[in-house]
C-alpha cells in the first residue's frame, strides 16, 4: 500500500506500549495492530485525530506516503546497446 504508517516510530518516542495507546485511543489493540502493520484499507478522521491527540504528533508525522515499485517494462534495444525511439 502506498501509505504507510509509522505508529511504531512514535510509541517508541513516547516509551508507550500498543496496549497503552489502544485504550488511550479508545480501539482494540488489534484494530490499532491492523493499522500499524498496513493492513488497514481506511482509517477515520476521528481516529487519526485521537492519535495525534494521544502521541501529542501531527497526522504527517503517523502517514507517509511511498511510491509504488514500479512493473518491468520492456524496451526495446539495438545491438549496440542503443534504446530504439518509439
Amino acid at each position: 500500500m502506498p501509505i504507510a504508517v509509522d505508529i511504531d516510530v512514535m510509541l517508541a518516542r513516547r516509551k508507550m506500549s500498543v496496549g497503552e495507546l489502544a485504550d488511550r485511543v479508545g480501539i482494540t489493540p488489534a484494530n490499532l495492530a491492523v493499522l500499524k502493520n498496513g493492513r488497514a484499507k481506511a482509517v477515520r478522521f476521528a481516529t487519526l485525530a485521537a492519535l495525534c491527540e494521544v502521541l501529542e504528533c501531527q497526522p504527517g508525522d503517523l502517514l507517509r506516503w511511498e511510491a509504488e515499485t514500479p512493473q518491468a517494462i520492456d524496451v526495446p534495444v539495438q545491438e549496440d546497446g542503443v534504446l530504439d525511439a518509439p
